[in-house]
């Protein structure tokens, strides 16, 4: 585990940051890429990935930041201010789904704003955003965050205690859920190049990382650890929380337009 690439005084690289810059320009690089197959300008893509990049930042740390508003009591600059009150550079505390939600409509104001389609943009970045959560996962488990809870499963994973999941959990195995994150997301990509040729409607590749992505992220989020301030409830020891929520409304959206779109198609193929 290496949260921090190198510090000098009070700069530090988190690997955390390292890996979501790698995710954005691995998502550049593919958007790009397919984007000039499609028909559209890959300039787009760049100008396109910029607005993503700050409007998921901002996204993922407000989703962050409300969920933990005592973390910022007394220091409410800390939230914004890249220079943290502890001394420290840099800002810590996102969550992905936060990005997400942000994203997907300055996205679409972009897009209208240049008359490029939504959906058909959609479907040529919906590899890169999942290729893109498996290497900012990546990040995760190197910095210790987004950890799962205690299991006897032979590939348990035993933490540092000097990270979080090692001073949650100390000395214990606990499920790795990042890996699981690492795995699925680029499985999950993969498939979305693979069912990219044979797509019937603009729309079909977007809806369908979201079908898929859902139901993994309900599943993965009953051996996820979350403080008591990212859970809306419990009961039975089953906790449900803002994650679940989120994931069940975008599986029921995903899964009504990709029906739909498949209605409206017919036994036609549209590329355009």
């Amino acid at each position: 585990m290496h949260p921090t690439i190198f510090q000098f005084g009070p700069i530090r690289l988190a690997s955390y940051g390292l890996m979501v810059f790698l995710a954005f320009a691995f998502g550049v690089w593919l958007g790009m890429k397919r984007a000039r197959k499609a028909g559209i300008d890959p300039g787009k893509v760049m100008d396109l990935t910029m607005w993503i990049l700050v409007s998921s930042l901002v996204g993922a740390r407000l989703a962050y930041v409300l969920f933990h508003l005592d973390e910022f009591q007394g220091r409410w600059l800390d939230v914004i201010s890249p220079f943290q009150s502890d001394g420290t550079i840099g800002i810590a505390g996102l969550v992905i789904l936060g990005g997400v939600i942000l994203a997907v409509p300055v996205s679409y104001w972009y897009l209208k704003r240049h008359n490029i389609p939504f959906l058909k943009m959609a479907d040529v970045m919906a590899p890169s955003l999942a290729f893109g959560i498996a290497i900012g996962r990546i990040g995760c488990f190197l910095n210790g965050c987004c950890f799962g809870l205690p299991t006897d499963l032979p590939w348990g994973v035993i933490f540092p205690e000097n990270c979080y999941a090692g001073s949650v959990f100390p000395r214990q195995h606990i499920h790795p859920t990042q890996l699981y994150a690492i795995v699925f997301n680029s499985l999950l990509g993969v498939i979305l190049l693979l069912r990219s040729p044979r797509r019937r409607f603009n729309g079909e590749l977007f809806y369908l990382l979201f079908l898929l992505y859902g139901p993994y992220r309900m599943l993965i989020e009953t051996i996820r650890y979350y403080r008591p301030s990212m859970v809306l409830f419990n009961t039975g020891g089953f906790h449900f929380t803002i994650s679940m929520l989120i994931s069940i409304m975008i599986t029921i959206v995903a899964a009504v337009l990709l029906l739909r779109g498949y209605k409206s198609a017919g036994g036609g193929l549209d590329k355009g």
